[in-house]
């Protein structure tokens, strides 16, 4: 059959029925909050206001001497439907009931947010007792003066099991008791950073993951107040992390496919065992003083933890599960000599907290709705692991990390001492992750987090960067509607930056919310955090916005029809930027459709979605789909270090609450790739089944493409790019596949322009 190389402009057809900041140096203070030194007792708040609240403890403190051991057409629609676009992930429903949603993890330690800390200490903060407060802009709705770790009326109650403790009122406590100072509805820095109890314990846990014959035992470095050690209970702040023991160098997968895809060798790591370092994290630089214990927990088979990695596999999620349950007095712990280790110090009111990988170990824990756990903070954490390695029966990469794969970062992250324990686990994770069909499989919903979210007993507060193609928008949408559908209290903020921590990118704001939200959840603060608007959007670099629900509920679908018949080559060679760009010349190995230039402002929220029929002839299963933004434009860039620093908290040496400051960084381009999405035809009814497709029929394929925000301008064109091989994403199968596509429809969810019904040429 002969095919038609056509470059199209001629418009897309529209379907009847479809129309419808702190400071930047470092010093003793960031963003207007004091860390540096405390005010003696009495000293009236600067701000003005009349008095700090305080939650105090009733236990006096007695001699303070803190220990410092080291330690992610109608009838044609219907059938494209049946295809499995708009099947909403249906066909997992019987598998995604044993598990949560896929992780996205960062190799070589890409997520070692702090590690540019290293440096000379800053503003530290000493002492206990009530210090005056600096003031802020957000007023609590009502000071509160209760005991610390009195226990939380109304906490856990069946009708709203995630309610946050809620203090009972009390007289405040002698000024020379130690307390937590509650003003403008935040904690203030009063403990001493410096002087704080740093220990390792060793947390017991049911499981058995290498198979040795002795349960697993997480190792958990905790930094808490020197005052717990003297009756002053505090909450907690968990960072679970598989990159506190380093990484190590594994080769990537093959993504250059002859025959079917393929494994890269692996052997057990033989170099010597290095101690972990919890230096990256940096909760503890900023809450420790304000009253919390943070600890930071090797995950698995990482560090000084024993057992093996698993992709945070059902153990995995378990043996965090029972460091939370430590907190609570319902699990045992034990130092290096083997002594008793108890968390007497505890509230029983815990937090988990991190980014990417750590940021999805509190999805997976707080999914097997473990008491105690009353908030999560998930950043750029993967709900599904399917979703980050996988995509509509497609093995499809994380952006910059082409060949990884769930078994290869289990691998790079095998830390522990005596590795080679952990090789059956390894080939085990190899076998069941099925690199070869893509299949959604029972590996991967026992990794499908999002499934679980009627479980979650802790609130979310969701974090994403619609730059981020490693841990993509999917991600976060995804959990966020599946977190709305079960009734979670839940706050989303989307930025512009790429897999990027909202520290750097909102610095002093970032860290203001995270305080006001531990202060509510954990210590009970009614400052009205829960009232506010859900959502803060980034809509453009540095412009934030708030709004009720993401994405905007006044976005309705447009449906533009594609039109005539046209075929392209595959070219796995060529990258999806060389297949975008000169959209006015013909290209033999993609197709563009386009729309006439807009006359007013069109804004994508939510998810677009595309239909094709389509007959595909060769070796690659794949279809991909560009949504494109044609039009000369100033555009995101980067998000890029610069040379100054930012002292947001306490230090120590070798543990500097300093970071470099980053900045967005822009250029003029003639167009952008606002969104994509992937499908393996062979999966056309469902990601898990593989169905093998006949030479030259034609058939009905449908998937959608990664949700997105996005503005196109007036004068600006909007385009669809079909190709087949997506080269920094699919697999590369041998060139020559022959796609020909007779007919389809994009869906667009738009809040604006909306083209005029039956314009085309």
């Amino acid at each position: 059959m002969r095919l038609f190389y056509l470059v199209t402009a001629l418009g897309l057809l529209v379907s009847p029925a479809a129309v419808p900041g702190g400071v930047e140096h470092g010093g003793a203070t960031s963003g207007g909050t004091v860390s540096g030194g405390t005010a003696p007792a009495g000293v009236t708040p600067a701000s003005g206001e009349a008095a700090d609240a305080a939650i105090g403890n009733a236990t006096p403190a007695g001699a303070a001497s803190g220990s410092a051991t080291s330690d992610r057409g109608a009838s044609d629609r219907a059938e494209w439907d049946r295809a499995g676009l708009d099947r909403a992930k249906s066909d997992r429903a019987g598998l995604d009931r044993v598990g949560v949603d896929r992780v996205g993890v960062d190799r070589g330690g890409l997520d070692r947010a702090g590690s540019d800390r290293a440096g000379a200490g800053h503003a530290e903060s000493a002492g206990s007792g009530h210090v005056g407060s600096a003031g802020s802009a957000h007023a609590a709705s009502a000071d509160i003066t209760a005991p610390v770790g009195a226990a939380p009326s109304g906490t856990m109650t069946p009708p709203d099991p995630t309610a946050p403790p809620t203090a009972p009122a009390a007289n405040p406590p002698p000024r020379n008791t130690p307390h937590i100072v509650i003003a403008g509805g935040m904690t203030r820095p009063v403990f001493s950073y410096q002087d704080a109890i740093r220990e390792t314990v060793y947390v017991d846990t049911p499981v058995d993951s290498d198979h040795d014959g002795e349960h697993d035992r997480v190792a958990v470095y905790v930094t808490r107040p020197k005052e717990t050690g003297h009756g002053l209970k505090v909450a907690s702040i968990i960072e679970a992390s598989p990159y506190y023991g380093g990484t190590v160098n594994t080769p990537y997968h093959p993504a250059d496919v002859t025959d079917r895809p393929r494994l890269a060798p692996w052997q057990p790591p033989t170099a010597p065992w290095t101690p972990p370092d919890h230096t990256f994290v940096y909760y503890d630089n900023y809450f420790v003083s304000r009253g919390y214990a943070v600890l930071a927990a090797s995950t698995l088979g990482t560090g000084e933890s024993t057992g093996c990695p698993g992709a945070v596999s059902p153990e995995e999620t378990t043996a965090m599960k029972t460091v939370v349950e430590w907190l609570t007095g319902k699990a045992t712990a034990h130092t290096a000599d083997g002594r008793k280790a108890e968390a007497g110090w505890s509230t029983k009111n815990v937090a988990m907290a991190g980014k990417s990988y750590d940021g999805t170990l509190p999805l997976a824990t707080a999914a097997t709705g473990v008491e105690g756990l009353k908030t999560i903070v998930s950043i750029s954490g993967v709900g599904s692991w399917y979703d980050y390695y996988r995509a509509n029966g497609g093995v499809v990469a994380p952006a910059g990390y082409e060949g990884e794969d769930a078994d290869l970062h289990a691998e790079v992250v095998l830390t522990r001492k005596n590795p080679a324990v952990c090789a059956p686990e390894m080939r085990r994770l190899e076998k069941d992750m099925d690199r070869t069909s893509g299949d959604y499989n029972q590996f991967w919903a026992a990794r499908n987090f999002i499934a679980k979210a009627r479980n979650l007993r802790a609130s979310v507060l969701v974090t994403g960067g619609l730059n981020d193609w490693n841990v993509k928008p999917d991600q976060f949408l995804d959990l966020w509607q599946a977190l709305g559908r079960a009734g979670v209290p839940r706050k989303l903020w989307i930025h512009q930056a790429r897999h990027d921590d909202p520290i750097d990118v909102r610095q002093q704001v970032w860290l203001d919310t995270l305080d006001r939200w531990f202060a509510h959840w954990l210590y009970g603060v009614e400052n009205g955090i829960m009232s506010e608007p859900k959502v803060d959007l980034e809509r453009a670099p540095g412009q934030w916005t708030t709004a009720p629900d993401w994405p905007d509920p006044k976005a309705r679908t447009v449906t533009l029809s594609l039109n005539g018949r046209r075929g392209f080559v595959d070219a796995p060679s060529r990258t999806a930027e060389q297949l975008t760009e000169r959209p006015d010349r013909p290209d033999p190995n993609r197709l563009i459709y386009l729309t006439p230039k807009l006359t007013a402002p069109a804004r994508l929220s939510g998810t677009p979605k595309v239909r094709l029929k389509a007959a595909v002839d060769g070796s690659s299963p794949y279809l991909t789909a560009l949504l494109v933004d044609y039009g000369e434009d100033t555009r995101f860039a980067g998000f890029s270090a610069t040379g100054q620093r930012w002292c947001f908290g306490d230090s120590v040496p070798g543990d500097s609450g300093c970071r470099t400051v980053r900045r967005y960084v822009t250029r003029r381009t003639p167009y952008e790739i606002v969104t994509r999405g992937w499908l393996d035809v062979r999966n056309r009814r469902s990601a898990s089944l593989t169905e093998e497709i006949e030479k030259g029929r034609t058939y009905a394929f449908g998937w959608p493409l990664v949700p997105y925000d996005h503005v196109f301008k007036p004068g600006h064109r909007i385009g669809l790019v079909i190709m087949a091989t997506d080269h920094e994403y699919t697999l590369r199968y041998p060139a020559g596949t022959k796609v020909t596509v007779t007919g389809g429809e994009l869906d667009l969810p738009l809040d604006g322009w909306a083209p005029t019904r039956g314009y085309g040429g």
